[in-house]
């Protein structure tokens, strides 16, 4: 069987999330006999290139966000010429800067929320957008830093002055209805899940990772028109941005005035987490998929973009 070397850990906002994603990806991946290395990945290169000297077979790459996930980690693999899980250097980091991905998705025809990139300075004299609309950093994941700033919502003026995600903020119209997702896995589509966050609205940090932070609804119980746009946006999207492996696609579906709803992709996560609450394993799973069937697939499908 073949070494593979799950990188995990790194040095994002996400860090947490993704020693437990990497985690359960060891327990899988030697569970069916594959000869197995837990590397948490830090910023101390020389290290980092001894613990892939040899070279592994495979390289899965379970790190999230910022250093893992906007193709980092990817070029410092395809120069190792280790071939690695899900998508290359370009895609991931045009996924992860999300202003970029909007204006591929728009050149597709992709629905989408109208949005506009502002200083952050700009953020307290006046407002970018009528209210209510959403603030979120414009390369961060797992929905960190994301606010919904509603009417007479004044608390989000200190926030803005505390802000540690960069001078460049991305501003959303927000849009009403329900959190659907999608999978995507090489060529075909999975499924789509609906979220319900147990709290509120809002399908952020702690409504993704923290026990009982959301209600999974898979298939998601929408109209079957909207089901089937959501799984072809999906593919759309993740063949957009030219991304391999596995991908998620994150949308509103706006069914405030009945259905078939209107939906809004809001990005692409070419990371998708591994954890016991994530949401990809649990589409595969419905499409008879086991986490081992995910796993072992990412891995005999890893590669190098050149």
């Amino acid at each position: 069987m073949k070494r593979v070397a799950v990188l995990m850990g790194g040095w994002s906002a996400e860090r947490e999330v993704s020693i437990v994603s990497g985690g359960e990806c060891v327990r899988a991946l030697k569970s069916m006999g594959y000869s197995v290395d837990a590397i948490d990945v830090t910023r101390d290169l020389p290290t980092l290139l001894a613990s892939l000297d040899p070279a592994p077979d495979v390289a899965f790459n379970a790190l999230h966000g910022r250093g893992g996930e906007d193709g980092t980690i990817q070029a410092l693999l395809e120069l190792l010429r280790i071939p690695y899980t899900h998508s290359g250097v370009l895609a991931s980091a045009l996924a992860m800067d999300k202003p970029a991905a909007k204006l591929i998705f728009a050149a597709a025809g992709l629905p989408l929320a109208d949005g506009v990139v502002v200083d952050r300075s700009r953020l307290g004299p006046a407002d970018p957008m009528p209210r209510p609309f959403v603030v979120k950093p414009i390369n961060e994941g797992s929905s960190v830093g994301v606010r919904i700033v509603r009417c007479g919502d004044n608390e989000w003026l200190r926030e803005i002055e505390s802000w540690t995600y960069g001078d460049r903020v991305m501003v959303e119209r927000y849009v009403p209805g329900r959190e659907i997702t999608a999978a995507v896995m090489g060529d075909r589509a999975l499924g789509v899940l609906e979220i319900r966050p147990a709290h509120g609205t809002l399908y952020d940090y702690a409504a993704k990772y923290a026990p009982g932070g959301s209600v999974h609804v898979m298939p998601a119980p929408m109209h079957p028109v909207a089901y089937e746009t959501a799984m072809d946006v999906a593919l759309r999207a993740h063949r957009a941005l030219g991304c391999r492996g596995v991908t998620r696609a994150d949308f509103r579906y706006d069914d405030t005035q009945g259905e078939p709803g209107r939906l809004v992709l809001l990005e692409i996560n070419t990371q998708p987490g591994m954890t016991p609450t994530s949401l990809v394993p649990e589409i595969a799973a419905h499409a008879g998929l086991s986490f081992n069937d995910l796993v072992r697939w990412m891995v005999e499908n890893a590669a190098c973009d050149s």
